[in-house]
């Protein structure tokens, strides 16, 4: 029975958990957004740091581990091994890691059940403590970490030191003649399904997490980054696209954005280009490309005048094992994902990268 729900229900509550997994409202996203914004310039150290960022400064940006119980509920058993060669790769080239929230499943599971069965994980974020090189941003689903009187004693108890947690940071750095600040914050807020909704928590507690555990299902497929941007994360480009000498670096959505196109966005727009410049070559390869993404019939969306400001990291819990991030380091951004790519060994790949130099408003792509 289980086998048979499993096929039958599978695909239409990963596409019903796509849908109704968020309600994000513009008025409320831009106004969250620019409070916190306004609120770590005017009183750093509060909600979120501010780090003057020279260029010889390494970042790397994870979020959404969704570390649980290793039960069938538990979307990152299967990323445990990546990002446990990831951060033992980041913290040997001395990277600083900003944990960009979500990273503890805390409403299916109880604190003290994530901490059992995340031993490893946790010894591996401490080796960033000791150098002063770890950064903790709560989202929605770890709220516990903002909002609880007893979350102190308990990072205390999993970290050995005691650490701060904010709502987000601010990456302030020299380039040219010019500063860019890049904005980092998990994303949920303005977001009416996951801004601190109890109903939402309650559901996910009763009744999606035994549906998920039961049927086996990781809704974190990695064709979700083939997809156009969700309305939440065109809504977080929408505001940053308003910005002067500024990027946005959001998690939340688990759907990998870089420079405010996702895959299947960046292939359109290469294809319009390679179209203009008759290029056969490129035509051919891209369309063979763009048809293992779309379905016969779908329409070409248009793309207009875009600011290449927005990016998300995606999420270190796909259902294959994969995990995506992002880096910063040596004057480019780089979109990265690790995979058990050859002998199951994890590796890490290069998706994407370009100069931070090009995120100035001296720089807009017309596509």
């Amino acid at each position: 029975m289980q086998k048979f729900l499993q096929r039958l229900l599978s695909a239409w509550i990963i596409r019903m958990s796509n849908k109704f997994g968020s309600r994000p409202n513009r008025k409320r996203i831009h106004a969250a957004l620019n409070k916190l914004y306004k609120t770590i310039n005017t009183t750093p150290g509060k909600r979120g740091l501010i780090f003057e960022v020279a260029e010889t400064d390494k970042f790397i940006i994870l979020s959404d581990q969704h570390k649980g119980a290793r039960d069938y509920a538990d979307d990152f058993t299967l990323a445990e091994k990546n990002y446990l060669k990831a951060l033992e790769y980041y913290n040997q080239q001395d990277f600083h890691y900003i944990n960009l929230g979500d990273s503890e499943e805390l409403w299916e599971n109880l604190l003290e059940s994530v901490i059992k069965h995340n031993k490893d994980t946790f010894e591996a974020e401490k080796a960033f403590i000791s150098k002063n090189h770890f950064t903790k941003i709560f989202g929605n689903h770890d709220l516990y970490w903002d909002n609880d009187p007893l979350a102190g004693f308990n990072l205390n108890r999993i970290y050995g030191t005691k650490i701060h947690i904010y709502e987000g940071a601010i990456l302030r750095m020299p380039v040219g003649g010019s500063k860019l600040d890049i904005f980092l914050t998990h994303g949920h807020q303005g977001d009416l399904q996951s801004d601190g909704n109890w109903f939402s928590k309650w559901f996910v507690s009763t009744v999606w997490a035994p549906l998920q555990s039961y049927l086996q299902i990781n809704p974190n497929t990695p064709a979700y980054s083939n997809q156009l941007k969700t309305a939440h994360n065109a809504l977080m480009y929408s505001w940053v696209a308003t910005k002067k000498n500024l990027a946005l670096i959001t998690g939340h959505t688990h759907q990998p954005v870089f420079a405010s196109l996702t895959h299947l966005e960046r292939i359109y727009i290469k294809l319009n280009k390679a179209k203009k410049e008759k290029n056969a070559d490129d035509l051919a390869v891209l369309n063979a490309e763009l048809r293992k993404l779309i379905k016969e019939g779908d329409k070409t969306p248009r793309f207009g005048k875009y600011k290449p400001g927005y990016f998300n990291s995606g999420c270190c819990c796909f259902s294959d094992g994969d995990m995506t991030g992002i880096e910063i380091e040596n004057g480019f951004i780089r979109l990265i994902k690790w995979s058990y790519h050859r002998n199951a060994i994890p590796e890490r790949i290069l998706l994407e990268e370009m100069k931070v130099s090009e995120l100035l408003d001296l720089n807009l792509f017309n596509g």
